[in-house]
């Protein structure tokens, strides 16, 4: 597949996100380049912006997506991300988007986005995919993927993507903020800092407490 192909899809599903009702606020001003205020003593939603007599064509650019990601772990997987700590000059724009490439058998598992609908191109390879409704009916939803199939994760719902093909998968996700932030599941609840007690997932989770402590070492 040609790369005008996925920077064209790339340009559309920023197109597509900016029409969407994005959770982030909406701009005020033509646009606020966000500057780095790690070391700011104010906190704003969002970012600090930069003295628009500093902004640089730079602010707007983010180079690297021609390289794939390494996907030489456990999760075969990885997501290169374009978000706000990319490209400053996204700051209240409401947009944001990401690389995902994923070896055979890989997966990007199950995840939720708090902050952004998530919407994903397939440019390479075969991916089965899918979302799980809210309680108490947790439907899924799911379908296999191919180059050209475009699907949507709404918002806040628990998804993933598994790589069912031979060869390498990749996809390109277009998210409606400029941070849509991620908590994946199985991290969240056995490799969180300091651990839930185990009282509390074994219960939850109806198993004995072994096997939530042998879950709780893998991460």
């Amino acid at each position: 597949m040609k790369m005008s192909f996925g920077v064209v899809a790339t340009l559309l599903l920023a197109s597509l996100a900016s029409l969407s009702y994005a959770s982030d606020p909406s701009p005020l001003q033509d646009f606020c380049v966000a500057v780095n205020d790690h070391n700011a003593n104010v906190f704003v939603n969002g970012k600090i912006c930069k003295d628009p007599n500093m902004i640089t064509v730079d602010d707007f650019v983010f180079h690297g997506l021609q390289n794939p990601g390494n996907t030489k772990n456990r999760q075969g997987s990885a997501v290169t991300p374009v978000f706000i700590n990319q490209i400053p000059g996204l700051n209240t724009l409401g947009v944001g988007l990401a690389l995902i490439d994923i070896a055979p058998n890989g997966i990007n598992p199950p995840h939720i986005h708090p902050r952004a609908t998530d919407i994903i191109f397939v440019l390479k390879g075969t991916l089965f995919v899918g979302f799980v409704t809210s309680n108490p009916s947790n439907k899924l939803f799911n379908k296999t993927l191919y180059p050209g199939d475009v699907f949507v994760f709404p918002q806040g719902m628990v998804h993933f993507q598994l790589n069912v093909g031979r060869t390498n998968a990749v996809a390109i996700a277009g998210f409606g903020s400029q941070n849509p932030g991620v908590i994946t599941i199985a991290n969240a609840v056995f490799g969180s800092q300091p651990r839930i007690d185990p009282n509390i997932l074994a219960k939850a989770f109806q198993v004995d407490k072994y096997v939530i402590s042998l879950l709780e070492s893998q991460f």
